[in-house]
């Protein structure tokens, strides 16, 4: 029996006896659906945003930048995707990140490995899966992630185009290690909560907002209508479903209700979990602040990079769970 079997006796409850909708008709299935992902994702979302809240209280950006600028590149690629999974960033902090992380002497193509792993694959996106999917999803989705991070990171380090970068980046380098002042358990304690309270005011309209085109998908969408479209033997599902991901804006907690909902309908998992990667880490909003700090060249190149690699997530999940 899951775990959440209790609150779809309750969403089934508030459903048929509460709202007295007719049982099996598409209304149902859809306020059914909108009630228990609901419930099931506020509850996972508040459990781990606090406790990686903790584990983020011991790992600020200045402690970051300070960890990385003494790595080269290779294991400064791996430490910096891996530190990008712990250390939910979204494109709203990619300037100041990238600023301390460049003026710290981080190496370009280290920083960007960070750049790709902290929306790509953090640790919202992984619980969730790993809740609505089981681990062999959570596991290879993990993994591919961080593929993406180290290579990409590799590759933008190999080609040498730090004169990309707008010159004003480099200058007031800092030098050497920043004293940061300890927090006590209560300290730290606090801080998780404080900061899941302010973490979940502002993702609740993402949230509701994916909840809710999945319920209407999961209800009035005909079963295998989108499959026809977006199964995993259409070759062209996987790039469409990338290119459609650029121009929006979420995160891993307002999309993935609306993967789990096309999942439903027949799309193959390798063309939702593309078009999820390519929201959260190729998003329009984000190349826009980049473009403060680096030329459009570096960006179409970051962009370029990245897409190929989500791509080939999508073809690789496609094959495997075929």
């Amino acid at each position: 029996m899951s775990i959440f079997y209790p609150l779809q006796l309750f969403s089934d409850w508030l459903t048929y006896d509460v709202f007295g909708i007719v049982p099996k008709t598409l209304l149902a299935g859809a306020v059914d659906f909108f009630v228990y992902d609901t419930l099931k994702i506020f509850i996972l979302l508040s459990v781990i945003i606090f406790v990686v809240s903790i584990i983020r209280s011991y790992l600020p950006p200045e402690k970051i930048r300070a960890i990385l600028s003494h790595k080269n590149n290779y294991t400064g690629n791996i430490v910096a995707s891996l530190l990008g999974i712990i250390t939910p960033f979204c494109s709203c902090s990619a300037i100041p990140l990238f600023l301390g992380f460049v003026q710290a002497g981080v190496p370009l193509g280290v920083t960007f490995s960070f750049l790709v792993a902290s929306p790509m694959i953090n640790e919202v996106a992984l619980v969730l899966l790993l809740g609505l999917f089981g681990w062999k999803i959570a596991l290879t989705y993990i993994i591919s992630g961080l593929f993406i991070a180290i290579v990409s990171g590799l590759i933008i380090g190999k080609m040498k185009v730090e004169n990309l970068v707008e010159p004003f980046v480099y200058e007031n380098k800092i030098n050497g290690n920043i004293d940061l002042p300890s927090m006590s358990r209560k300290e730290r304690i606090e801080y998780a909560k404080d900061y899941t309270l302010d973490f979940l005011k502002k993702v609740w309209p993402y949230v509701l907002i994916g909840i809710g085109v999945g319920a209407w998908i999961h209800g009035y969408v005909p079963a295998d209508f989108l499959a026809q479209y977006a199964g995993s033997d259409k070759w062209y599902a996987v790039p469409l479903a990338v290119l459609i991901g650029i121009p929006l804006y979420s995160n891993a907690a307002g999309i993935i209700p609306l993967v789990s909902a096309l999942t439903e309908k027949g799309v193959s998992m390798g063309t939702t979990l593309a078009f999820m990667m390519s929201v959260t880490a190729l998003s329009l909003p984000e190349f826009m602040i980049l473009k403060k700090v680096m030329k459009t060249r570096l960006i179409l190149i970051f962009a370029g990079i990245v897409g190929v690699g989500i791509m080939l997530t999508g073809f690789l999940f496609n094959i495997i769970l075929k």
